[in-house]
C-alpha cells in the first residue's frame, strides 16, 4: 500500500508508524515464542507494540504481545489494551517485580533515561545500567534486542562518513557512558548465561511530533534561529525503525550483534532549514558555532540486512513541513541533536 502525500491526524500517524512490512510479517510467522516489550510506554514503544500485534495477525499466528512499563500515564496503558496488547505494570529497578514477570522467548528492551541527566546522574546510571543487569539476569534464556544509541560512538564530522559498528566506543558525557554500561552489562550476562543479543544503536527516529526534522521545522515556523553548531545529522522514519527492531530478533547472537539504525544520508542542517523556509515562505537564520562534530552513524550494514528504509528523506521533509504548517500536535520533547558535549 503506498504512503500518503500528507498525514493529517495523530490517528493516521500512529497507524502508519505501525504499518507492517511484508518481510516483518514473514518474520513473525517464522518466529518461535511470544514477545515482551520492556519500556513500552516510551515514545517509540506504543507503535512498536502495535506493529508487532498487527504483524502477528497478518501472519496468521497466535502470539502474546506483552507490554511492560511503570505506566505513569494511564492513558497509554488504555491505548495499548484497546489494541489487544497485554500490559503489566513493573518498575524495572525493582528486583522482586522483575522476578515476577513471565518468561518470554523474545524480548525487546526499550527502557532508558536521557534528558534530565544533568543534576540527577545517579538516576540515569541506575536506569541505564542497574535495570539492564536485573533484566538480563531474569531473561537469561531469551533472545533480546536492546535499544541503544549512536551516542556510544566518538563524535564525528561529516567527512568521516559516520561510525560503523566496528568503531570502538568512546562515549562523551555521563549519559553516553551509562548507555555503554547498559551494553556491557547485557554482554556480561549474555556471556555468563549463553543468551542471545543485538544492540540496536539508533539515531534519530522521526515521528512528526518530535525528532530533528520537527525541531528544525518548528524553529523556522516560529521565526527562531536554527542552531547549526552540529551541521549534519542522520534520521530514519520511526515506522522503519520499528520494523527493523522487530525483524532484528532474527539476528540476535552471542557475542552480541551490533546494528546501527538510521537513514543512509548525512543530512545538512542548513539545507533542511532552507527547505522548510521555502515551504513556509519565511526567512531563516542560524545561531551557534558551525563545525562542531556530532553523532553520525553509517547504516550500510542495516541496509544490507534489511534493505533501505521504506520512507525516503524527501517524503519525511514533505510530511514534516505539512504537519508543522497545520499546527498539528507536538510532544514538546526536543532532541538536542545540536549538543556536542554529551550534556543532556
Amino acid at each position: 500500500m503506498p504512503y500518503p502525500k500528507q498525514i493529517s491526524s495523530v490517528a493516521e500517524l500512529e497507524e502508519l508508524l505501525a504499518r507492517p512490512s511484508a518481510a516483518g510479517i514473514e518474520m513473525m510467522r517464522a518466529l518461535d515464542g511470544d514477545l515482551m516489550i520492556l519500556g513500552i510506554a516510551g515514545k517509540m514503544g506504543l507503535t512498536l507494540g502495535r506493529l508487532a500485534l498487527q504483524s502477528a495477525k497478518l501472519a496468521g499466528v497466535n502470539k502474546r504481545i506483552i507490554g511492560v512499563s511503570r505506566f505513569s500515564r494511564p492513558e497509554e496503558r488504555r491505548k495499548l489494551e484497546s489494541w489487544g496488547i497485554e500490559c503489566i505494570t513493573c518498575d524495572l529497578l525493582d528486583r522482586a517485580a522483575v522476578a515476577s514477570l513471565p518468561q518470554c522467548r523474545n524480548v525487546i528492551y526499550m527502557a532508558g533515561r536521557k534528558f534530565g541527566t544533568g543534576g540527577e546522574e545517579e538516576l540515569t546510571w541506575a536506569m541505564n545500567a542497574l535495570a539492564p543487569a536485573i533484566v538480563a539476569e531474569h531473561f537469561k534464556q531469551s533472545r533480546i534486542v536492546v535499544f541503544s544509541t549512536g551516542c556510544v560512538y566518538p563524535l564525528q564530522k561529516a567527512h568521516d562518513c559516520g561510525s560503523r559498528e566496528t568503531q570502538a566506543p568512546a562515549p562523551v558525557g555521563e549519559y553516553a557512558q551509562s548507555c555503554l554500561a547498559r551494553e556491557r552489562l547485557f554482554q556480561y550476562c549474555s556471556n555468563k548465561n549463553d543468551s542471545s543479543l543485538l544492540f540496536f544503536r539508533l539515531n534519530y527516529a522521526v515521528d512528526l511530533r518530535y525528532g530533528v526534522l520537527h525541531d528544525i521545522a518548528q524553529r523556522v515556523w516560529q521565526g527562531q534561529p536554527v542552531d547549526n553548531s552540529v551541521p549534519h545529522f542522520n534520521v530514519i522514519w520511526q515506522g522503519d525503525a520499528n520494523d527493523i527492531a522487530l525483524r532484528a530478533l532474527q539476528i540476535t547472537a552471542r557475542p552480541a550483534e551490533i546494528l546501527n539504525v538510521t537513514g543512509p544520508e548525512l543530512v545538512s542542517v542548513e539545507q533542511c532549514a532552507a527547505f522548510f523556509a521555502q515551504r513556509f515562505g519565511r526567512a531563516v537564520s542560524f545561531c551557534g558555532q558551525p563545525g562542531q562534530p556530532g553523532y553520525l552513524s553509517n547504516s550500510a550494514k542495516m541496509a544490507k540486512l534489511f534493505g533501505y528504509p521504506r520512507v525516503s528523506l524527501q517524503t519525511l521533509l514533505e510530511w514534516q513541513a505539512d504537519w508543522t504548517a497545520k499546527s498539528l500536535p507536538s510532544l514538546n520533547k526536543p532532541t538536542h541533536f545540536e549538543v556536542s558535549d554529551g550534556k543532556f
